[in-house]
């Protein structure tokens, strides 16, 4: 991890703890409607997590994570970032963010709150484990780089 994206994900986890503890929350969530401890339809995943990201309201925080970055970073956006593609999209993993920043390159912010285990019968989605008296811990949910 570069230096760029240790100081970015550092101050990800301190101003943002709560955003990813809800994060983690919907996933729970998600994944208590698959009838066991994980699903091989990609479909039980990405659309049910987004819902459950939009209702709780974390769907639109996600883009804060951005201009906590370039405060980080003191830099600046070229654009307000918004709740949507390119910016944010859910992923089977869980949400992504992400943004470019002149001389860095792409930033990219992942909070993998479901896990994908390649086999021979498919991929099969599993939520990151915790949950109820077992929280996750967010600093295990949290991938940040520059590509």
């Amino acid at each position: 991890m570069t230096d760029d994206a240790a100081l970015v994900r550092e101050r990800i986890l301190s101003e943002h703890a709560d955003l990813l503890g809800t994060t983690a929350d919907c996933a729970e969530a998600v994944a208590a409607g698959w009838g066991g401890d994980a699903t091989a339809d990609r479909e039980a995943v990405v659309p049910p997590l987004r819902a459950a990201l939009e209702r709780s309201g974390a769907l639109g925080r996600l883009p804060e994570m951005l201009s906590t970055a370039a405060r980080a970073l003191d830099a600046t956006l070229p654009a307000e970032p918004v709740a949507a593609p390119p910016y944010v999209v859910v992923a089977a993993t869980g949400p992504v963010v992400r943004a470019t920043f002149p001389d860095r390159g792409r930033l990219v912010v992942e909070v993998r709150v479901v896990r994908v285990e390649r086999g021979g019968d498919g991929p099969r989605y599993r939520r990151v484990a915790g949950g109820g008296a077992d929280p996750v811990d967010p600093r295990d949910l949290l991938r940040v780089s520059f590509r």
